[in-house]
């Protein structure tokens, strides 16, 4: 089932600036990582391999904290050889590179900077879910596996990423919320489909005995 929830995940993993020859600011990074298991308090997350397969990818911003006000640093139109970042989707998650104009906008410079120096060491994307698989909901602490992405809106570099790669920035308020709804959710439908099933077999048993 599609979802209608904007949800954003951010991970501490490897976020990297370069100078490429004629001056411009790149930086590298992977900010979906597939088959990584996410602690996101109320449950466990995983992103399944070829997850994003089908994904829209036409317009991808690149920003900052996910700051949808400002400026975007870079963005992939159709993720051709124009767009200032390109993405590649592999058998480990997407990776992206991106093209700061470091000369001519300070936010591009003060980021490159940032990272190069190691005080951002973080990325987070923003997306739409279309299909998912619960395991163990009956347990204190299920698994919620993501088998395919339909949109990915944008890509941010953030200030405060996870604690740890496998767990999720707890200062992520809206990350969160949007999981204890997610968990709600995938409970009542299977509460709603044990229902359904035992008053099927209730009937089911009375018309033997008619």
């Amino acid at each position: 089932m599609g979802k209608t929830t904007m949800e954003t995940r951010a991970f501490d993993f490897e976020i990297r600036a370069e100078k490429r020859e004629d001056g411009v600011g790149q930086i590298v990074g992977r900010p979906i990582v597939y088959d990584s298991p996410t602690d996101l308090g109320e449950f466990t997350e995983v992103i399944a391999k070829g997850a994003l397969d089908r994904a829209n990818l036409k317009d991808v911003r690149f920003l900052v904290n996910h700051n949808t006000a400002m400026i975007p640093l870079a963005r992939s139109r159709n993720n051709n050889s124009n767009s200032t970042m390109q993405m590649r989707v592999g058998s480990e998650g997407m990776d992206i590179r991106v093209d700061l104009d470091v000369d001519n906008n300070t936010d591009a410079k003060n980021l490159y900077s940032a990272i190069e120096r190691g005080d951002i060491s973080g990325m987070s994307f923003m997306f739409l879910i279309e299909e998912e698989k619960w395991s163990n909901l009956k347990s204190e602490h299920p698994t919620r596996t993501i088998t395919k992405i339909s949109d990915v809106f944008e890509v941010s570099a953030v200030t405060w990423p996870a604690y740890e790669s496998t767990s999720i920035g707890i200062r992520d308020i809206q990350a969160l919320e949007s999981a204890k709804a997610a968990l709600e959710s995938a409970r009542k439908s299977l509460e709603s489909e044990e229902r359904a099933k035992a008053l099927e077999e209730f009937n089911n048993k009375w018309r033997v005995k008619q």
